[in-house]
């Protein structure tokens, strides 16, 4: 009796690390799949699309080629489409969101990719289409929770915190200044412009790039990191 019940102590232990060890992994296939939303071309390794994507709106010219074919072209930083950031601008398109496929089927986003009109079947691995479904059914950030949308303020970060963890970090690349690398905008400048994509990348990082993604963090330390950009040079 006392060794079977050892035995469903560890088992249950077992079965324990292993459950949490199968969340950690999939903080990992979000982020991915987070990479995968933002470029997925860059991503797998593949050429960028030279063609401007079919289902591209001809109402809008300011955007064509590869930029096209780039989820959050038409889904947004936000993901919500014609009803979030891209509403107007140089990403204006009428196209909606996928706020309502939150929590909802893997199955249905990954057909959805692959229908006529996304036209990714055969374009990326079962492993991408499994990081995408599981980005945007289970990794989605609800914006308007921590940004002001009005203002591009953070609504609740503290910077003194943010501070230590970019200082320890994100400043080894993008130095303290926020000014690095040279080849884009300052942060403090971006994190005012487009405080979604600042979050979009701070949780699954930069495609192509060494960049860590918080994603297995919780969530606060993302927007304290967003505050402390916030009080950074703009350029």
């Amino acid at each position: 009796m006392f060794r079977k019940a050892i035995f469903s102590c560890l088992t249950a232990l077992f079965l324990f690390q292993f459950s949490s060890s199968a969340v950690a992994e999939e903080d990992s296939s979000i982020a991915r799949g987070g990479l995968l939303y933002d470029k997925w071309f860059k991503v797998i390794g593949v050429d960028k699309p030279k063609d401007t994507h079919p289902a591209w709106p001809a109402s809008n010219t300011k955007k064509k080629g590869n930029a096209t074919h780039r989820c959050k072209s038409c889904h947004g930083w936000d993901l919500m489409g014609k009803d979030g950031a891209y509403a107007s601008g140089s990403y204006k398109t009428g196209i909606g969101g996928l706020r309502s496929f939150e929590g909802g089927s893997s199955a249905k986003v990954i057909a959805a990719m692959k229908d006529a009109t996304h036209g990714y079947a055969g374009k990326m691995s079962d492993q991408d289409f499994t990081d995408l479904a599981n980005f945007v059914t289970k990794g989605q950030v609800d914006m308007d929770q921590i940004i002001d949308r009005k203002t591009k303020l953070v609504k609740s970060g503290n910077a003194d915190k943010g501070a230590a963890y970019y200082n320890t970090v994100c400043a080894g690349c993008h130095d303290k200044s926020g000014r690095e690398p040279k080849n884009m905008p300052a942060l403090g400048g971006l994190s005012h412009k487009n405080p979604w994509e600042v979050v979009h990348k701070i949780q699954n990082g930069q495609p192509g790039e060494e960049m860590p993604a918080m994603r297995a963090f919780d969530l606060q330390v993302t927007v304290d990191i967003l505050a402390h950009l916030q009080t950074l040079p703009k350029k």
